[in-house]
């Protein structure tokens, strides 16, 4: 089965965001300075892709993705209504 990503993203979304999302828990969970450093270049990698592709500024790219911080898990939003009977009523 294909995932819901490559059916509508184009392949370099789909890269830019795994390089992001790598990046984000490099961050998070090393603590060696050469190992943060490679993990920075990544996000900026990827902010640049991101910004390549779209027509969002690179600066604006770049401050989302420096704004993420934790393990990088996928965030969804949902929302909804139920309506019962007509009029008004319950």
């Amino acid at each position: 089965m294909v995932p819901p990503e490559r059916v509508c993203a184009p392949q370099w979304l789909i890269w830019a965001k795994r390089l992001q999302a790598l990046s984000q828990i490099g961050l998070t969970y090393s603590k060696d300075t050469f190992d943060l450093e490679r993990y920075r270049a990544i996000r900026d990698i990827a902010a640049e892709m991101m910004a390549a592709g779209s027509d969002v500024a690179l600066e604006t790219v770049s401050g989302l993705f420096r704004d993420q911080s934790g393990y990088a898990t996928l965030k969804v939003d949902t929302s909804g209504v139920v309506f019962r009977g007509q009029g008004g009523r319950e």
